[in-house]
């Protein structure tokens, strides 16, 4: 069983960065690959990035390419989310999940474990 702890979040002004940081405990960081996922009240469950197991393999949504970066320490069991140019469209509650799966990051239906989110708030 792995759990997941999300940090980072906060307020911040429109064009400022935040990072968020997702600590892992419970079972081998290194086999999982890792993504983090949004959410607004009321809609669906954003994809935003994941990372593969090793670091390797990047994969970003359209909206935060460019601004977004998505990284890991396997040695710390840690993964992180650094935002730069955040827009107001970015608030959101953030959740750090994990996957042995290797391809479809994208659907949050093929991750196993999830934080409890960070929320996230831009202010325009």
């Amino acid at each position: 069983q792995v759990q997941l702890v999300e940090s980072g979040g906060g307020l911040v002004q429109a064009g400022g960065s935040l990072r968020l940081s997702c600590a892992a405990s419970g079972g081998i960081f290194s086999m999982y690959a890792m993504a983090w996922f949004r959410q607004v009240p009321g809609k669906e469950r954003e994809f935003v990035a994941a990372i593969s197991s090793r670091g390797a393999i990047t994969d970003y949504a359209d909206s935060v390419k460019g601004r977004f970066t998505i990284s890991r320490d396997n040695a710390k069991n840690t993964v992180y989310l650094q935002m730069n140019s955040l827009k107001s469209e970015d608030t959101a509650v953030y959740n750090c999940a994990a996957t042995q799966y290797g391809s479809r990051w994208s659907d949050p239906r093929r991750y196993n474990y999830w934080g409890q989110g960070t929320q996230v708030t831009v202010s325009s």
